[in-house]
């Protein structure tokens, strides 16, 4: 029995010591990836972000036809600060690491923010921790869940997979060629989980949303090609409607996006697991976004 309890203190200790050595290089990192933000500063961004994160970022940006890397700024509002919020834990899985927080967010974008969920995770790259991304929860619809963390109990954040580390590095993404036409998915698909791949390079995941997501590489002239792949939800009826669009957007102000790509599903009808479709790019359309 004694050895148990002292398995059990010694196993303790080493989660606590964990928490204090982990903790603040998390902190330390997310501190410098937003100050980077603030001050609007690349090169401050290049060495405080992980690899796969910043291609990312740069591949959706020049898909929109935006200019790399000052449009990573351009942003509607500030990252939150830590301040005030209350540390939930930090949890390490191999390279990979998530640190949860508590409380009022605030992206200074005025109003009262209520107390909410923030999941930031990180990569470790050599001997350092980069930022990887941020994931804000509402808890509007879960007031179960805000009682439980408001009282330190981390239940939901157990059970969450999102919450916890994966022990897995994203691949980094080939680096995307500047879109000739800016393409965007979008997916309507309650009860559903849907995967969209345009032109073998885009790859989207949507699981019981309403969402638009940016074409990596934007459309090329002549065939488009869209594969989807759907799957029923736990809880879903498997009758919802559904649908996936592909849009066209043009850069002259005041011309509307044009239908590219529909695959629609009303209500009451089934949907094939997986399929292939496209779409032509050609001068009538080109014409459309041009505002002709």
């Amino acid at each position: 029995m004694n050895r148990l309890i002292f398995a059990a203190a010694l196993m303790t200790s080493v989660a606590a010591s964990a928490q204090d050595t982990l903790r603040p290089a998390l902190e330390a990192t997310y501190g410098e990836w937003r100050n980077s933000i603030i001050r609007k500063d690349p090169a401050a961004w290049q060495r405080a972000t992980a690899t796969h994160r910043k291609a990312e970022v740069r591949n959706r940006i020049v898909s929109e036809k935006r200019m790399f890397p000052a449009a990573v700024f351009d942003i509607p509002a500030p990252p939150p600060a830590l301040t005030g919020l209350k540390f939930l834990e930090a949890q390490q899985n191999g390279p990979t690491a998530k640190a949860a927080y508590f409380g009022k967010v605030d992206f200074d974008v005025g109003g009262n923010p209520t107390d909410n969920l923030l999941v930031l995770s990180f990569v470790r790259e050599g001997t350092a921790w980069r930022y990887d991304r941020a994931d804000y929860v509402s808890l509007v619809a879960l007031p179960e869940v805000r009682k439980e963390l408001a009282a330190g109990n981390l239940k939901y954040l157990k059970e969450t997979p999102e919450a916890q580390p994966s022990g897995q590095i994203p691949p980094t993404p080939i680096a995307a060629q500047t879109a000739k036409y800016i393409a965007k998915v979008y997916v309507f698909c309650p009860g559903r989980e849907v995967r969209v791949q345009v032109n073998k390079i885009s790859m989207h995941r949507f699981a019981n949303a309403q969402e638009a997501e940016v074409v990596i590489g934007g459309a090329v002239d002549g065939l488009n090609e869209v594969q989807y792949a759907i799957r029923k939800l736990d809880g879903a009826t498997g009758k919802e409607a559904m649908t996936i669009r592909v849009y066209l957007f043009s850069q002259i102000p005041g011309v509307q996006p044009v239908k590219a790509f529909e695959y629609q599903i009303n209500e009451g009808g089934v949907p094939k697991d997986f399929g292939t479709g496209n779409f032509n790019v050609d001068a009538a359309m080109v014409g459309k976004i041009m505002g002709k």
